[in-house]
C-alpha cells in the first residue's frame, strides 16, 4: 500500500477569515447529486478544501469517487447543489453565466490528461490564442507565449505543431497554455496519465517548479491535481482523498 494511506484522517475544514488572503480556491460544505435509474446518487456530501498560492495540492480516490466532478465545480464548469465555492476571493454562487464565465477565463487555468492542443496551430500560436481571446492584443500575446515556452523548456520548438512535438512536449505546451493569462487557480485532472513514467516525471517536476517558484507572491498561482499515481501525490504539498463523498487530509 502506499506511503499515502494513513489509519487516521479528519475532513478537510474550511478556512477561517483570517486565513485567505492568499487562499485562491476555498469549498465548503459542497454537494452534487445526480438521478440515476430513480434514484439519487449523492457524488459529493458536503466536500471543503482550500488551495493557496504556491502550494500544489493532490486529489486522490478511487475511480468513480467523484474527483472529476469536484474539479469540474472548482474550476467552475459544473453547477455544485448546495455549498459554498470561492475564486480568490469572490463567491461563484452569486454569479450569474456571464459572470462565472468571466470569472473562469481570468483567474483559473486547466490542464488535462490529453493536451487538447489545435493540430493545425503551432505551439506558439496554441498559447496566443487563450490570450486574444480574453482580449491580449497580438504583439503582447506573442511575447507572453514565447516567455512561457522558455520556462517550460520549448523556446526552440515554438514554430513545431503538435504533431511533431513527443508527448511529453505537448503536454508541456498545454501547462504553458494553462497559464497564458496568468490564472491564480491552476486544476490537473491526470495530467501525466498518458505519459510513461520518465516523462510523467519530468512533467511534474516543471509543474511543481512553476507552482512553487512564484510562492504567495501576487504573481503566484496555486494547483489542485487529480492524480491516481501516489508517488507523485506523496512529492505534492498536500495529499487530500475524496472519501465517500467528502475529503479528507492524507
Amino acid at each position: 500500500m502506499s506511503e499515502l494511506s494513513v489509519t487516521e484522517t479528519m475532513p478537510v475544514p474550511p478556512l477561517d477569515a483570517n486565513e485567505t488572503g492568499d487562499t485562491v480556491l476555498e469549498m465548503s460544505g459542497v454537494v452534487r447529486r445526480f438521478q440515476q435509474a430513480g434514484n439519487v446518487l449523492e457524488v459529493l456530501r458536503g466536500a471543503a478544501c482550500a488551495v493557496r498560492r504556491g502550494e500544489i495540492v493532490a486529489l486522490v480516490g478511487p475511480s468513480g469517487a467523484g474527483k472529476s466532478t469536484l474539479l469540474h465545480i472548482a474550476g467552475l464548469l459544473e453547477h455544485a447543489d448546495g455549498g459554498v465555492i470561492r475564486i480568490g476571493g469572490r463567491d461563484a454562487a452569486q454569479l450569474d453565466d456571464a459572470g462565472r464565465t468571466a470569472l473562469r477565463r481570468q483567474t483559473i487555468g486547466f490542464v488535462y490528461q490529453f493536451h487538447h492542443l489545435l493540430p493545425e496551430f503551432s505551439a506558439e500560436e496554441n498559447i496566443v490564442l487563450p490570450q486574444m481571446i480574453a482580449g491580449v492584443s497580438k504583439g503582447p500575446a506573442r511575447e507572453r507565449a514565447r516567455e512561457l515556452l522558455a520556462q517550460v523548456g520549448l523556446a526552440a520548438r515554438a514554430s513545431h505543431r503538435p504533431a511533431r512535438l513527443s508527448g511529453g512536449e505537448q503536454q508541456r505546451v498545454a501547462i504553458a497554455r494553462a497559464l497564458a493569462n496568468r490564472p491564480s487557480l491552476l486544476i490537473a485532472d491526470e495530467p501525466t496519465g498518458n505519459l510513461d513514467h520518465h516523462t510523467a516525471d519530468d512533467v511534474f517536476a516543471l509543474l511543481t517548479r512553476l507552482v512553487r517558484g512564484g510562492g504567495a507572491s501576487r504573481d503566484g498561482f496555486g494547483a489542485l491535481v487529480a492524480t491516481h499515481n501516489l508517488d507523485l501525490a506523496a512529492r505534492m504539498d498536500r495529499v487530500i482523498e475524496l472519501r465517500d463523498g467528502v475529503l479528507v487530509e492524507s
